[in-house]
């Protein structure tokens, strides 16, 4: 028998707070973390607004000297899994340090080290580039960097499923524990990619929102006059843990993770299967895994990108699987208030998808002021909702044609 796996803690850095209470608080109070860009200028750019961490200080966290040794990516997952631990009341000893494993995921890493150093190099000279930089850079730096920091020695590696990457970390570290790999698992991703290079790259795929007059409308997921998503930035962290393991130590557990799938398109690159088939394989897996049926799950943490094509898909993915019980059951996008994180997208709604079990509460899709007849189903439109939450299914899907998603469910 596959050891039961559960959450005891929850760590996040987000556009709209520097940990779990703030961000949940903007969440059900409907505030978008959009705003013109700071981190460079962006008046050339055909998008010149994104959903930036706001007030984050790295020097004042982690010292000067720690500091400069990490990407901005690293700095967000090492903040997000020190609240994630503090809340669980873990403790890392010698007697079960090899036990407690690290997985975070990050869609691109280090970008922002490689820009600024490439730069440094081409107005200064080779030996001008930090030292730092290849630690920097690489997407296992966050991994690596925490288990120095906590003395973890347990299975450590790094994910990258593109926008994906967040769910599919978690899936995996759940399975390294049901089959006995690790205790406990650090468990999530962290994205730091809001640079002039990535926006670019972004805009001539007309990936984003150009509504460059009202960035905090922008994001309105599944709205039929939706233009694109919102860039974002940030980390989520949940500390896994095998039910007997948890017990032991008298954790308290916030709930359960029950069930993981993941499938791929087979389709295109970058656009998703139209009728949603491979993200349809992902959700029946989930369900199949955690040993429920449709009329099991409450809500639905949508991946809701605010694209044309993401949103009619996912849609179409959903009543595939659920049928009639589709237009039952709830279904929101708090993409709309936290842009798109990438990588980490899947780790933050995760902890999104925990609080709305144990708060019973379901956060909006704000921005949600014209039915699209291509996505018809109960968007949770702009106002949190009051429910009784027993299972919470939370969808990703990637670019490469990457479809996780996970299934947390309440603890009994």
């Amino acid at each position: 028998m596959r050891k039961r796996v559960v959450v005891t803690g929850l760590g996040c850095i987000s556009p709209v707070g520097n940990n779990v209470k703030d961000t949940w608080d903007a969440l059900l109070a409907g505030k978008s973390g959009a705003a013109p860009i700071t981190a460079f200028d962006a008046s050339g750019h055909k998008t010149k607004f994104a959903a930036e961490v706001k007030g984050f200080d790295a020097v004042a966290m982690f010292g000067t000297r720690e500091a400069r040794k990490m990407d901005r990516f690293t700095h967000f997952a090492t903040a997000a899994a020190l609240e994630a631990i503090e809340q669980s009341g873990l403790k890392i000893t010698e007697e079960n340090r090899d036990r407690v494993g690290i997985l975070i995921g990050s869609g691109i890493g280090g970008v922002i080290s490689i820009i600024e150093q490439y730069e440094a190099m081409r107005e200064r000279g080779p030996d001008r580039v930090s030292p730092f930089l290849i630690p920097m850079m690489i997407s296992d730096s966050a991994a690596g960097n925490l288990a120095i920091r906590i003395g973890a020695r347990g299975p450590n590696m790094a994910l990258a499923t593109a926008c994906a990457s967040g769910t599919n970390a978690l899936g995996e570290a759940a399975e390294m524990i049901r089959r006995g790999a690790a205790d406990v698992m650090v468990a999530g991703a962290s994205e730091a990619g809001i640079s002039a290079l990535t926006m670019a790259g972004m805009n001539v795929m007309t990936a984003l929102s150009t509504r460059n007059d009202d960035p905090q409308r922008a994001s309105r997921p599944f709205d039929k006059s939706r233009d694109g998503f919102l860039m974002g930035e940030g980390a989520g962290i949940l500390i896994l843990e095998s039910l007997e393991y948890a017990q032991a130590r008298g954790a308290k557990i916030i709930c359960e993770f029950t069930g993981y799938g993941t499938s791929d398109d087979a389709h295109h690159i970058s656009a998703p299967a139209e009728n949603g088939a491979g993200a349809a394989i992902s959700m029946s897996l989930a369900l199949k895994d955690a040993g429920l049926g449709v009329t099991d799950i409450q809500y639905i943490n949508a991946h809701g990108t605010s694209t044309q094509l993401n949103d009619k898909s996912e849609t179409a993915a959903i009543k595939t699987v659920f049928g009639e019980q589709a237009y039952k059951t709830a279904v929101s996008s708090t993409k709309s208030m936290t842009g798109h994180l990438l990588g980490a997208s899947g780790a933050l709604e995760a902890v999104v998808a925990a609080l709305a079990i144990t708060n019973g509460i379901l956060p909006p899709t704000i921005n949600y002021e014209t039915p699209d007849p291509n996505c018809d189903l109960d968007y949770v439109p702009n106002q949190p909702r009051k429910a009784d939450v027993e299972n919470v299914m939370s969808n990703s899907f990637g670019f490469g044609g990457h479809n996780a998603t996970l299934i947390l469910s309440r603890y009994t």
